[in-house]
């Protein structure tokens, strides 16, 4: 009889403990989907974030000092260049005798280039206002920073000299100057100043820009 018993009780025994791999596999699948989404989570505020540095909108405080000295750094910006050709003539007459006994006379073929832009040195620390994440400047004028003739390309076209003199040794130095005055003239009817004016604005306002300033008045 007991052996009967055991016999008739080792199922029951089997089957209470049959439940026990299921109940764990379910702990296990819930551990499982509990990770994964605690990971997604992670992974998606991680996105977020790498996405915010680099792609976001970023504060950085500038104060007054920093804008006047990374403006200052630029020193003499030039933001256009100007050239000229063209033939320029000069010549020396005597009082008494005509051109042609006595006269010196030149063409020079002159290429010449004008540099202009704004001097950002001359910047005032009362010429720079930050108000949060506007800023305000007040640049200096535009002007000719250089004129020069290109020595390889300017040369003498024609000299013609009177039966009577000699070449005058200081004629063509004159001419060059005149060549010099000719090529800023024309550069400041054509509108350089004013050229270099708006390029140096562009570039001063994109560089505040890229400081963080959402908003840049220059005047």
């Amino acid at each position: 009889m007991a052996v009967t018993d055991l016999e008739l009780s080792r199922p029951e025994k089997v089957r209470s403990f049959s439940w026990f791999p299921a109940i764990l596999a379910g702990i296990v699948l819930a551990l499982v989907a509990v990770g994964l989404t605690v990971w997604a989570m992670a992974g998606l505020g991680l996105l977020q974030i790498t996405s915010l540095l680099r792609g976001g909108q970023v504060h950085i405080n500038v104060d007054q000092p920093t804008v006047v000295r990374q403006i200052r750094g630029l020193e003499r910006l030039e933001t256009v260049s100007y050239t000229m050709d063209k033939i320029v003539s000069g010549e020396r007459e005597n009082p008494i005798l005509p051109q042609f006994l006595a006269g010196d006379r030149l063409l020079l073929v002159v290429h010449g280039e004008a540099i202009a832009g704004v001097d950002l040195s001359k910047l005032q620390p009362g010429d720079v206002g930050v108000h949060g994440n506007s800023v305000r400047v007040h640049l200096p004028q535009a002007e000719i920073f250089t004129t020069s003739l290109d020595n390889a390309k300017t040369k003498v076209y024609s000299r013609d000299t009177g039966l009577f003199s000699s070449p005058d040794p200081n004629l063509e130095g004159e001419v060059r100057q005149e060549a010099e005055r000719q090529l800023r003239t024309a550069a400041l009817d054509d509108g350089i100043l004013k050229t270099a004016d708006a390029n140096a604005r562009q570039t001063i306002t994109n560089i505040l820009k890229s400081l963080g300033f959402a908003n840049v008045e220059l005047d």
